[in-house]
């Protein structure tokens, strides 16, 4: 039996710092390429759209690596997948760097995205072992936060080694740093506080089917999924891609406020992300309840900014990141959802089955803001206009309209369910018992 000391102890947040630090140098690989786009199509002559497929790709073989990787770590435990993903990045980025056509580099950055893949859900895994109920929401929100900082960190460095190590040195840097952190998560990590390597039953095509039918048959997990769903995608559109096209085209800002208002949306997510996690540890069975809250603010947020005549006054804009922002930490109480819905042993399918929701919703909303963008615009590709613009963002309604019904639909079954297994969960959830 687990000891309950190991919890919350030194050794515990020894495991999660380096687990921390896999899934942070995991987003660095994951941003690498953000601040090379103009390196990347000179070495490889491409065109802008095929330079776009990098990104999108690797967030394609993300999304639909998550279930798989719910179940590896179901199967053969958090520590292992975590160290074969940072070993396959390490990797990827090898290749990256000596690549000289474009197919070559194609290939290496979806091993990027598969071992990126590999890593956040294995944290998550890991700090539900090492850490007791009551602490967890706010190690999680810890996580998603402190992890997202690789993206920042990943600007001034690659610019920096690009600039003057050139491509091949710089992407060869980044993968050494990947084999220390292998050999460090090697070292370090352990599964549970009693065992170093767990592992679950072998895997077949009966299990893995019970295993991911279970855990979507789970109220809490189907809620989960659906908060993911609802609360992400605004702020990933933003920062991923169409964020600065928008503030520069559409509500006629200069470069650098736009670069300036897209850092403040980030600080407030890493700013968000602890009181989140405070709020839903003292009061879990409104977790669904906020997570609404903060999708329909940042609704309402998008609503003003949309509807204001001419351009959006500074202020309004602030307002509207710092929301769009929020929609990260809120995304994250999904997973906690799933966590209270599902025995340990497929803890991790629920988790990656939760962590598509956001992801799905992001490509689905990318992929419409560009549609709808070159409808309004036509015969000028790169020219959008305010309307255009107006009508493309306009497609977000639809997306929350569908995700907080369902919110709404799941969380009902799941509270009842609840409630048939404790009458008194309600009050002991509430803070008042």
């Amino acid at each position: 039996m687990r000891q309950p000391s190991s919890r919350n102890s030194a050794t515990a947040y020894l495991v999660w710092s380096v687990g921390l630090a896999v899934y942070f140098l995991a987003v660095f690989h994951r941003s690498s390429l953000a601040v090379a786009g103009l390196a990347a199509a000179e070495r490889f002559d491409i065109t802008a759209a095929q330079l776009s497929t990098f990104t999108m790709l690797q967030l394609v073989v993300y999304a639909g690596m998550q279930i798989p990787v719910g179940l590896l770590i179901d199967r053969f435990g958090a520590r292992a997948v975590m160290i074969t993903g940072t070993a396959i990045m390490a990797l990827a980025q090898a290749g990256f760097a000596l690549a000289e056509s474009y197919p070559t580099a194609l290939v290496a950055r979806v091993f990027v995205g598969l071992g990126d893949a590999m890593t956040f859900t294995a944290v998550l895994r890991q700090v539900n072992e090492w850490f007791t109920p009551r602490r967890i929401p706010v190690v999680t929100q810890l996580t998603g936060v402190v992890g997202q900082t690789g993206a920042l960190v990943a600007a001034l460095p690659m610019t920096w080694a690009l600039s003057h190590l050139g491509w091949t040195r710089a992407y060869g840097v980044a993968a050494v740093l990947g084999v220390v952190m292998t050999v460090v998560a090697a070292v370090v990590l352990h599964d549970t506080p009693e065992v170093r390597s767990l592992r679950g039953p072998r895997l077949s095509w009966s299990l893995v089917r019970d295993g991911i039918t279970r855990s979507w048959a789970e109220p809490g997990t189907r809620t989960g999924f659906w908060v993911h769903f609802t609360t992400q995608f605004s702020g990933t559109a933003l920062s991923m891609l169409w964020g600065y096209p928008f503030l520069v085209r559409a509500e006629h800002l200069s470069e650098t406020t736009a670069g300036v208002l897209l850092t403040v949306m980030v600080l407030a997510t890493i700013s968000a992300g602890p009181v989140v996690g405070s709020v839903v540890a003292r009061h879990p069975w409104y977790r669904s309840t906020i997570a609404m809250g903060v999708a329909t603010a940042i609704a309402l947020s998008w609503t003003v900014v949309l509807a204001w005549p001419g351009d959006a006054p500074l202020w309004m804009l602030v307002v509207l990141v710092v929301m769009a922002g929020l929609g990260g930490p809120a995304s994250m109480i999904g997973f906690d959802l799933g966590r209270s819905s599902n025995p340990s042993e497929r803890l991790s399918t629920a988790t990656g089955i939760i962590n598509q929701g956001g992801f799905l919703a992001s490509l689905l909303l990318v992929v419409a803001i560009g549609l709808v963008l070159d409808w309004r615009t036509p015969g000028a590709s790169t020219a959008y206009t305010p309307e255009a613009f107006r009508w493309a963002m306009s497609c977000q309604y639809v997306l929350w309209a569908l995700g907080i019904t369902m919110i709404w639909r799941n969380r009902r079954r799941a509270r009842a369910l609840l409630l048939e297994q404790d009458p008194d969960a309600k009050r002991h959830m509430t803070g008042l018992g």
